[in-house]
C-alpha cells in the first residue's frame, strides 16, 4: 500500500470516528432534553455515569489526528481538515459535558418537592438539537450553506436564554427561600445556550475546513 493511499484511509477513519462521536453526543443531548420535562432522577444518573464513553472517544480522535499530522505532515485542505476535526472534537466533548450538567441540575431539582416553578424549555431544546444536527450535517456533506444557518440560529437560542433569566430572576425576588431550586432551573438555560454555542463553533469550523476562511466572532452576519 502506497503512502498516499494509507494517508487517505487514515483520513477516512478519522471522519468515521468523529461522526460516530457526533452521533453519541446527539443522543446525550436528546436524553438531556427529555430529562428537563420528565425530571427523572434515575435517568439523570444514568446519563451522568455514561460520560466516560464520550471522554474516551474524544481522546482517541485527538491522538489519531496528531499521529497523522506527525507522520504525514499534511498541507492545505488536508491540514485544515485535521485542525478543524481537533477543534470539533473538543466542542463535541464539551456539548456532552453540558448534557451531563443538565442531568446534574435535574437531580438537584427533583429533590425539592415543596416548590414548583416551571419554565418551558421545549422550544429552546428543540432549537439546540436542530443546531447540533445541522452542524453535523454540514460536517458530513461539507455544506457551508447549512453551516451558516446554524450560526444564524444562535441568536434565537440566546433570546430564549435571556427570557429565562428575566422570568426566573423575578421568581427569585418573590420566593427567595427557593433560590437554590430556581438557580438550578436557570442554569439549565445556561447549559442549553452553551450547547448552541458549541454547535455554532462546529459550523464555523466546517466553513473554515471547506473555504479556508475564519468566520468566528459574528463575521458571517456581515456576509449573509
Amino acid at each position: 500500500m502506497s503512502k498516499l493511499i494509507r494517508f487517505q484511509k487514515e483520513l477516512e477513519k478519522i471522519k468515521k470516528i468523529i461522526l460516530s462521536l457526533g452521533t453519541m453526543v446527539e443522543d446525550r443531548v436528546r436524553k438531556a432534553g427529555k430529562l428537563i420535562e420528565s425530571r427523572d432522577a434515575f435517568d439523570a444518573g444514568r446519563l451522568i455515569k455514561s460520560d466516560y464513553e464520550i471522554d474516551e472517544m474524544e481522546v482517541e480522535v485527538e491522538e489519531e489526528c496528531l499521529k497523522i499530522i506527525a507522520l504525514h505532515q499534511p498541507v492545505a485542505v488536508d491540514l485544515r481538515f485535521l485542525i478543524a476535526v481537533i477543534k470539533i472534537n473538543n466542542d463535541l466533548e464539551r456539548i456532552a459535558d453540558e448534557a451531563v450538567n443538565i442531568a446534574q441540575r435535574i437531580e438537584i431539582i427533583t429533590k425539592n418537592k415543596s416548590f414548583e416553578f416551571v419554565f418551558d424549555y421545549s422550544v429552546m431544546v428543540e432549537k439546540v438539537e436542530d443546531m447540533l444536527k445541522k452542524s453535523l450535517d454540514a460536517l458530513v456533506y461539507f455544506d457551508t450553506d447549512i453551516a451558516f444557518k446554524v450560526c444564524l440560529l444562535d441568536d434565537e437560542v440566546d433570546k430564549i436564554h435571556r427570557d429565562a433569566y428575566d422570568r426566573i430572576k423575578q421568581a427569585m425576588e418573590k420566593r427567595p427561600e427557593h433560590i437554590r431550586y430556581l438557580l438550578n432551573l436557570f442554569l439549565i438555560s445556561r447549559h442549553l445556550e452553551r450547547i448552541g454555542d458549541h454547535a455554532t463553533n462546529i459550523a464555523e469550523e466546517v466553513i473554515y475546513m471547506t473555504e479556508g476562511e475564519i468566520v468566528r466572532h459574528g463575521k458571517y452576519l456581515n456576509e449573509k
